[in-house]
């Protein structure tokens, strides 16, 4: 499925604490060998050569919101105490001072730093080209300039510690996924009828 570096995770929030931190967490002990984080990443579609990840004081990794971005890249969304999000992403989708030049309407673009910090009229983002990849930090306007600047910055392709944090865990088996609002009996199919009123 393909999503955009922009996809709104605000459906994610209940599910995160709302605890002040910084970075990625890295769980204690050593992490899974290296052909296990490359069986995990594969699993979320995406490589671990795509997973970047960052620093920002107040901010946690909303670990729900890891996954797959464009054809194989990755995102995480990292949420503050206050409920503001920064999404991180890096995909195989071309950024160039052309496409700076010529941004959208209602969009600004200028060069800053080795990148591009780009402005609408309610979200911001710095973007740069590594490794192949355009590796983005975007967050709404309320996000201050300065922490999104730094964040960026200091956004890093992951170790397998950071690798180990944030990537899915897999299922165990093949089969389909448990739903809960399957009949025990019958063809499987959710129950959709309706009352007597209609």
């Amino acid at each position: 499925m393909r999503t955009g570096p922009r996809l709104s995770l605000l459906v994610l929030l209940p599910l995160v604490l709302a605890a002040t931190g910084c970075g990625t967490e890295v769980p204690g002990g050593p992490a899974p060998d290296h052909a296990e984080l490359e069986a995990r990443a594969r699993a979320a579609q995406t490589r671990v050569e795509h997973v970047y990840v960052t620093e920002a004081e107040g901010f946690r990794p909303a670990l729900q919101s890891a996954g797959v971005v464009g054809d194989d890249g990755f995102q995480l969304t990292y949420v503050g105490a206050g409920g503001e999000q920064l999404t991180l992403s890096a995909e195989r989708r071309p950024f160039t001072d052309r496409d700076c030049a010529a941004p959208p309407a209602g969009e600004t673009c200028v060069q800053e730093g080795g990148g591009w910090y780009r402005h609408s009229a309610d979200r911001h983002a710095y973007l740069r080209d590594e490794n192949g990849l355009r590796v983005e930090l975007a967050a709404p306007l309320s996000v201050g300039k300065d922490l999104l600047r730094k964040a960026a910055a200091t956004a890093h392709r992951a170790d397998d510690a950071e690798l180990d944090a944030v990537l899915p865990r897999r299922t165990g088996g093949s089969g389909p996924v448990e739903r809960g609002d399957l009949p025990p009996v019958g063809d499987g199919a959710p129950d959709n009828g309706v009352g007597a009123s209609g």
